[in-house]
């Protein structure tokens, strides 16, 4: 079956990860490594992180109560800081421009987010909106990664099968979730390694005839 659509990850695949600037701030703090992920983990779906997401909590609600959960795990920290580092995560554009090229080939391309509404009640990346067939995002359809509806939420928009998806994440639980519902997986860690996977996968499901206007993954 050939791949008919690409889903994106935002943070950590278009975006700059937030887990390096999570990660920048608590060696500032001299906290654990990877405190913030285990409270994260460890609070569960019922975290403050898990309920944000899913459009549960205000921003200013959430910092209170996810300062609160860190501090009851050992660590101090500002969550306002801590979002505030997370915003400055800037898009790259070779994963810009990739996502053209997908397109003008006629894939179907969409973003698959688990994300929040920023301090305004609105929602954050607007310049990246119009480059996607669909936008699903966490705080608004009330689901997230890795609850499998918000992967068939993504795959009707798009109007497609999973197992005609090419779905990447930086994040292997997400990953995971997308492999048992049919679609195909990257994992972004470097992005023109993840590209040429890419690239390679959509070939190979058509039997080499897809062809771009350019390779997605350049040097």
């Amino acid at each position: 079956m050939s791949i008919r659509a690409v889903i994106f990850d935002i943070g950590g695949v278009v975006v700059d990860s937030p887990l390096h600037a999570i990660a920048r701030y608590e060696r500032e703090l001299g906290l654990p490594e990877n405190f913030v992920n285990r409270v994260v983990v460890d609070t569960g779906t019922a975290g403050a992180w898990s309920r944000l997401e899913r459009g549960e909590l205000t921003l200013f609600d959430f910092e209170r109560a996810f300062e609160a959960e860190c501090a009851a795990a050992g660590g101090k920290l500002s969550a306002a800081t801590m979002m505030a580092r997370i915003a400055e995560c800037q898009p790259r554009p070779q994963m810009l421009e990739a996502i053209r090229r997908l397109r003008a080939a006629g894939l179907r391309v969409g973003a698959l987010t688990n994300n929040w509404k920023n301090a305004e009640g609105g929602r954050d990346n607007t310049e990246l909106r119009v480059l996607f067939d669909a936008f699903v995002e966490s705080a608004v359809v009330g689901l997230r990664k890795p609850d499998p509806r918000i992967y068939h939420h993504a795959c009707t928009a798009l109007g497609v099968r999973p197992a005609q998806t090419a779905f990447l994440d930086d994040i292997g639980r997400n990953l995971k979730a997308a492999r048992e519902l049919g679609m195909h997986t990257i994992k972004v860690e470097e992005p023109s390694r993840a590209l040429r996977e890419l690239e390679t996968l959509i070939s190979q499901k058509s039997g080499g005839g897809t062809r771009f206007p350019l390779p997605l993954a350049e040097g």
